[in-house]
């Protein structure tokens, strides 16, 4: 793990119901977005797979491998469909 990031955790749909927020504020030292995840998930006990979700950081998708940097906004995204 690297040095510790404030960062912002957005909670949409899903995550919105197990977590009860919108979003937070995150101290972590996870270095990358699937490192965060396994961080978030462990606290809230979330029940997505990582492989069916995709994460963005500062509202761009990005692959789970993307390095993290202070200040970024980092949000978890179910599955959803249109119509």
């Amino acid at each position: 793990m690297s040095a510790d990031k404030s960062l912002r955790i957005l909670y949409f749909a899903a995550f919105h119901d197990v977590t009860g927020r919108r979003e937070e504020p995150w101290r972590s030292g996870a270095a990358t977005a699937g490192e965060l995840y396994a961080e978030v998930a462990a606290r809230y006990h979330f029940p997505f797979d990582r492989s069916v979700l995709q994460v963005a950081r500062n509202d761009e998708i990005v692959p789970w491998s993307t390095r993290l940097e202070d200040g970024d906004s980092v949000a978890f995204l179910a599955p959803f469909a249109g119509g």
